[in-house]
């Protein structure tokens, strides 16, 4: 089973750049820099969560997105970082 992913609303103002990285200064790319880290470990946080809830589903739930209880917990005991 693949990573079971969720649908992200892509605000325009994070993560869109206006200007190339070679064109800003060493703030501007450091900037950049932690911006694409907190990036990166907000969206493994979020699949953590994610797979959290599917250990947390019942028979009934996992039924109906189609995902079988030894599916789910094989995806749910994977590392934030998978």
């Amino acid at each position: 089973m693949n990573t079971i992913e969720t649908i992200r609303y892509a605000h325009p103002a994070f993560g869109a750049q206006t200007e190339p990285l070679a064109h800003r200064g060493f703030v501007g790319r450091m900037v950049a820099m932690l911006r694409s880290i907190a990036t990166q470990i907000g969206r493994m946080l979020e699949r953590r969560r994610g797979r959290l809830a599917l250990l947390e589903m019942t028979d009934e739930q996992l039924k109906d997105i189609g995902v079988s209880r030894c599916d789910a917990h094989r995806e749910g005991i994977r590392s934030f970082w998978e």
